[in-house]
């Protein structure tokens, strides 16, 4: 541990802080550029292989930047996606990115910090930045943006030169400390744990942008929600918003356990994917698509009486087909990932004559990350975080969402040296309840710590 991280760790003030110099280098989960190519032709890409821990430079911070001290971070598949240098390796995106010269040439390095959730403290700022200070307890939002582009002052989804801290730029959070823009700051939720905060950024701003936000699939009171890997963090929290909103969620899960994590989480309409007949060969078929589709329409129908309203995709290739099928005569598929596949297949006629629509969707913009937190902060949404790993452990960790054996989110424990600390309001902890708070750990009994 550095002196610094002793500061922290013991308390430090804010002043004492900003007198103490940062590390030269420190622990962080990381790929190197050597093994870029090591699955080439391996049927198991194993991230627990490409995916190490150990020390790396601390690099300056920009003057729009800030240092922050990772308490706690979490798995996300993008960190999955970069561990298993596929789509392509995230190398490429760090080229890209240094590409614009000045301070983003410091992100093309032989090694790539990965991360894109983080909860933690304020060590240094830049001069540029006014809004935060050390020792400012914060969460990390992933989207990486250009404030000089036009675009991005509309919708800073919208800029050309928007990333995702972590993936597309260096420094991510499964790591002791990230460098991250100002402009992905927001206050830690003063009731939660280190680790229960980290939890939410990417997969909770994800959600309510796809639903709630203008932008996204415009969710009103009594809309039926059909939720496609429902008991994941991104389905968990998209459960939540609805029930939140007066909408009526149905989750689509693998398993009985994982049931029964989404009725936890409020969900009590929910479909195993066994009692559909569907697997990931399905989109080669079209008449089993139709067929499943058909199956699908039956059972909710059968259950609330009318095709969903909404579609919630992020699954892909293996469902997207049947959401564009199953969902109501001008409804709406909002998508934000493929992770069985990106070349989807559906039938176009049910899109056209049914004047259905579909909306792709990335992230959230900081307007929408704030709104977020703010419903976090009051107790509406609850962390879906179901396990906690050390960062020594972030290898095994990744893996576990690598083969889908996790529920909810998996947390990865950085500077913090435990469980359970970080909550700086616990009147409004106590007020919520414990078991609010954490719906998942019981069910993922076994796994973490």
């Amino acid at each position: 541990m550095s002196t610094l991280s002793d500061a922290l760790l013991g308390g430090a003030t804010p002043e004492e802080i900003e007198r103490i110099p940062l590390p030269a280098e420190f622990l962080a989960a990381h790929l190197r550029v050597e093994d870029s190519e090591m699955f080439r032709g391996v049927v198991d890409k194993d991230v627990r292989k490409s995916l190490r821990l150990g020390p790396v430079p601390m690099p300056e911070p920009a003057p729009d930047e800030v240092v922050v001290a990772v308490m706690a971070s979490s798995i996300n598949y993008n960190t999955v996606w970069s561990a298993m240098f596929e789509p392509i390796p995230t190398f490429r995106f760090l080229k890209q990115f240094a590409r614009q010269g000045g301070w983003a040439t410091r992100h093309d390095l032989p090694h790539h910090v990965v991360g894109s959730d983080g909860a933690g403290v304020v060590v240094r700022v830049g001069s540029g930045v006014r809004r935060w200070k050390a020792g400012d307890h914060v969460v990390v939002s992933p989207v990486h943006v250009d404030d000089q582009e036009p675009a991005t002052h509309s919708d800073g989804m919208m800029g050309a030169e928007q990333r995702a801290w972590g993936f597309e730029t260096n420094f991510g959070g499964l790591a002791d400390y990230t460098v991250v823009r100002a402009s992905q700051l927001a206050p830690k939720p003063a009731h939660l744990t280190w680790e229960e905060a980290a939890s939410n950024t990417l997969c909770a701003g994800t959600a309510y942008r796809m639903l709630v936000s203008d932008r996204g699939a415009r969710m009103k009171q009594g809309d039926v929600v059909l939720i496609w890997g429902a008991a994941g963090g991104l389905g968990g929290s998209a459960v939540q918003f609805v029930r939140n909103g007066g909408g009526i969620p149905i989750g689509v899960v693998s398993s009985e356990r994982k049931a029964e994590a989404l009725k936890a989480l409020g969900c009590d309409i929910v479909i195993n994917r066994e009692q559909l007949g569907l697997g990931d060969d399905i989109a080669d078929d079209p008449e089993r698509v139709l067929e499943v589709g058909r199956r699908l329409g039956s059972i909710i129908r059968e259950k609330v009486g009318r095709d969903p309203d909404i579609v919630f995709e992020h699954t892909g290739r293996a469902t997207f087909g049947v959401s564009v099928f199953v969902v109501r005569r001008g409804g709406v598929v909002v998508t934000c990932g493929s992770s069985t596949g990106y070349q989807h297949v559906f039938d176009n006629r049910y899109l056209w004559m049914k004047l259905k629509r579909v909306i792709g969707s990335h992230g959230a913009n900081l307007q929408e990350v704030w709104d977020t937190n703010r419903l976090i902060e009051l107790g509406h949404i609850a962390p879906t975080m179901s396990a906690v790993y050390p960062l020594e452990e972030v290898a095994e960790a990744t893996r576990l969402v690598q083969t889908n054996r996790h529920l909810g989110k998996i947390a990865v424990l950085c500077m913090a040296p435990g469980r359970g600390l970080g909550v700086t309001n616990p009147e409004l902890r106590s007020r919520i309840g414990e078991d609010r708070l954490n719906p998942l750990r019981g069910i993922a009994a076994g796994i973490g710590v």
